[in-house]
């Protein structure tokens, strides 16, 4: 009887451990600010880090040298959300270009920038709760096809360029698919919709719904 009382009770908690983790992901605060920062190499040594870092990649890159805050999850495929309080998203720009040509980059709009790479978007904004908090999400190519609001995209691209990176007629489908609302307007506090959110390495952060 005690063996069937002590099994019955660890199914329950590992029901209630698979409940925590399901879609949604753990629940977090909506925003992130310096004192929820981690700590940080200086700023020179980021830099030099940066500088002789052999990847070829751009999330690589990224995810070498800085924190990870959230994911963002598609179907099969993802967005990271990483942070940093050391530069600004001028300098990140620069330094990211340096390091791997981009393919193009934005200008500055809304407060936010991005930079298309061959397999990656990387989009640099400021925390909305802490202007010293740059959040830097790097969201694979096949995610920002099948999850990105070309509404939000043509903000900063015309729609010539991102069928240019995404595929012929990739604005126009993909408005179609976005009339449900069911689009990813890039990441914000306050909103939890589709795409689900993952868990990150210290707390922050929520996906926004596309426009």
């Amino acid at each position: 009887m005690y063996k069937k009382w002590l099994l019955l009770g660890m199914v329950i908690i590992m029901l209630g451990v698979l409940a925590a983790c399901g879609p949604g992901g753990m629940e977090q605060d909506a925003n992130v600010s310096a004192g929820d920062m981690p700590d940080e190499p200086s700023k020179s040594e980021l830099a030099a880090a940066i500088e002789s870092d052999n990847s070829n990649e751009i999330d690589d890159l990224v995810e070498e040298h800085f924190p990870l805050l959230d994911v963002v999850n598609g179907d099969t495929y993802e967005a990271e959300i990483f942070a940093t309080q050391r530069f600004t998203k001028e300098e990140l720009v620069s330094l990211f270009s340096s390091a791997i040509e981009p393919e193009n980059v934005s200008e500055e709009k809304d407060n936010q920038q991005i930079m298309v790479y061959p397999n990656d978007f990387v989009t640099l904004k400021h925390s909305e709760s802490d202007d010293n908090v740059i959040l830097i999400e790097v969201a694979s190519e096949e995610f920002v096809r099948n999850n990105y609001s070309p509404s939000f995209l043509q903000t900063y691209f015309t729609y010539r360029l991102l069928d240019g990176f995404l595929g012929n007629g990739w604005s126009n489908r993909r408005a179609r698919s976005c009339q449900s609302g069911d689009c990813y307007g890039g990441y914000k506090s306050g909103s939890y919709g589709a795409p689900s959110r993952g868990s990150g390495t210290f707390r922050g952060g929520g996906p926004g719904s596309g426009k």
